[in-house]
């Protein structure tokens, strides 16, 4: 789910793909498929009701520790790959228009993110230096 910037950030459940937490009820640590086929009825009645299994499993987690969870899966981290790339596109744009504003001799020359904003600063200056005399 994609959040906007002005969006806080909202509790999602996390998948159930750690054996530990779907088993845990039963008295296995962690245990897999194997422990769980010997689990017999605990293991099925667990896995027969998912919606309640997943609420009993959250109960006990803090806040912190269900958005750790859920930070942890590959389509949160996707998600975030191409929220972050987006951010820095427009950052990069951001600069390239502030470049094409400021004079340099030559005036294709390539400059660093910091040149950029020294040389803006300085161009403002010598303009406000420009309208008071």
């Amino acid at each position: 789910m994609m959040l906007n910037s002005d969006q806080t950030e909202i509790d999602v459940p996390p998948s159930h793909s750690e054996t530990e937490s779907v088993f845990s009820d039963c008295g296995g640590r962690g245990a897999g498929a194997e422990e769980a086929g010997s689990m017999g009825l605990c293991a099925q009645s667990r896995l027969a009701e998912p919606g309640e299994a997943l609420k009993k499993d959250l109960q006990h987690l803090s806040r912190e520790e269900r958005r750790r969870r859920r930070r942890a899966t590959a389509k949160y981290r996707t998600a975030h790959a191409t929220r972050e790339r987006i951010r820095v596109e427009a950052f990069n744009m951001a600069f390239a228009e502030l470049r094409k504003l400021l004079p340099t001799l030559p005036p294709d020359k390539k400059l660093s993110k910091i040149e950029i904003l020294r040389l803006a600063i300085c161009y403002i200056s010598y303009l406000n230096h420009v309208l008071d005399v």
